[in-house]
């Protein structure tokens, strides 16, 4: 892994932006995934970028996710991909398309992952108001750590405050930019040694303050971590608990639409199976006194939660696209958290790792208090 240097001459957003250029001038690839902003400037999307001329339109560091590029780049790789293309990423997406790639449903033929340390990132309302305001968030994040301050935790997303990856794993990103060791002048960048011969960039002494930076946010995200899983625990847990939590629930399936790990082209809640005759309604109904319509809501969160809680990356994007504000992440993460852990498996931490409903182990419950017949 080559540690080198990327010298910001007027802006960071320029200096990334001019360094994605060179990338498609020397032929690394042939087109770039990279966030850039709507009209009007209030949010950011993924954007494909085939010129090399428009990627001053990109806004690489915009501190907003209103979709996972995971999700974006199954789109373009599914079903093949025959060009090169370069994806800017930070790591829960990343961390989602590895899930994806196990799952077939994303190939990583002719891609370079271009990961991004994660700060956090900003609710699509926040965000929206602060440029309405006159600020330019990504500039504002950018001069907070230039200054060595990490962002305060509760202008963030809660998924965000509580992540504990935020930095891409070298090993899977073929290029990781370092905001977490920018000192306003440069920023650090790594990259695998064969492309970085061909890009022509040279090994140079690594950041000095980059791992102190990553171990004070990691410590303050643990904690945060920790402080809301104890919040779910006190008040999510048990049928009673899991009622209350989704009893605001209107059955949209935004949370189920906007995950990157739902994939599913045939979803069993698209099916005739949740489409019933009038008839039983009312018979519900009547043998309970009332019902909340529409009804097995808290059968959709436990069914999709079933589904995917092992390959939960945790980015939140469920409790941002809810309308309701149901904290549906907290809980995926608090169930998946524990999951997770009994697999010793951590979504998206390796390739090479198939997740839990790919491996089938005849004991694997035994020490869970199953007994084998």
């Amino acid at each position: 892994m080559v540690h080198a240097w990327l010298n910001v001459e007027k802006n960071p957003t320029q200096t990334l932006q001019d360094f994605l250029r060179s990338l498609m001038e020397k032929g690394v690839v042939e087109a770039i995934l990279a966030p850039a902003p709507t009209a009007g400037g209030e949010s950011i999307t993924p954007t494909l970028f085939t010129s090399p001329d428009r990627l001053s339109q990109a806004e690489p560091f915009a501190p907003l996710m209103p979709v996972s590029e995971a999700t974006v780049v199954s789109m373009l790789t599914r079903t093949g991909n025959r060009i090169k293309l370069g994806a800017v990423m930070r790591n829960c997406q990343i961390r989602a398309l590895v899930e994806l790639v196990k799952f077939k449903q994303a190939q990583l033929d002719n891609l370079i992952i271009i990961g991004i340390d994660c700060p956090g990132t900003y609710e699509l309302k926040d965000y929206s108001e602060l440029v309405r305001k006159g600020v330019e968030p990504a500039t504002q994040m950018l001069e907070s750590l230039a200054r060595g301050e990490l962002p305060l935790n509760q202008t963030l997303r809660e998924a965000c405050r509580m992540c504990i990856y935020p930095i891409p794993d070298p090993s899977i990103a073929a290029i990781t930019i370092g905001l977490m060791g920018f000192d306003g002048n440069r920023l650090p960048i790594l990259v695998q040694d064969e492309l970085a011969e061909k890009i022509g960039l040279t090994s140079d002494s690594p950041s000095t303050h980059r791992e102190e930076t990553i171990r004070s946010l990691l410590e303050n995200r643990k904690a945060e971590r920790k402080r809301q899983i104890d919040r779910f625990a006190k008040e999510g847990t048990g049928v009673e608990g899991l009622l209350r939590w989704f009893s605001r629930c209107i059955r949209c399936h935004n949370c189920m639409g906007i995950c990157p790990i739902c994939y599913c082209r045939e979803c069993v809640f698209r099916t005739p199976v949740f489409e019933h005759e009038s008839d039983r309604f009312f018979d519900w109904a009547q043998k309970k006194g009332a019902i909340q319509m529409p009804p097995e809501y808290l059968l959709f969160h436990l069914t999709r939660m079933n589904h995917m809680v092992t390959s939960c990356v945790g980015c939140g994007l469920c409790s941002s696209a809810c309308p309701a504000d149901i904290d549906v992440a907290l809980a995926f993460q608090s169930v998946g958290e524990e999951v997770q852990a009994l697999f010793n498996y951590v979504p998206g931490r390796s390739l090479e790792e198939p997740a839990p409903v790919q491996t089938f182990q005849e004991r694997e419950f035994v020490e869970l208090g199953e007994t084998l017949k």
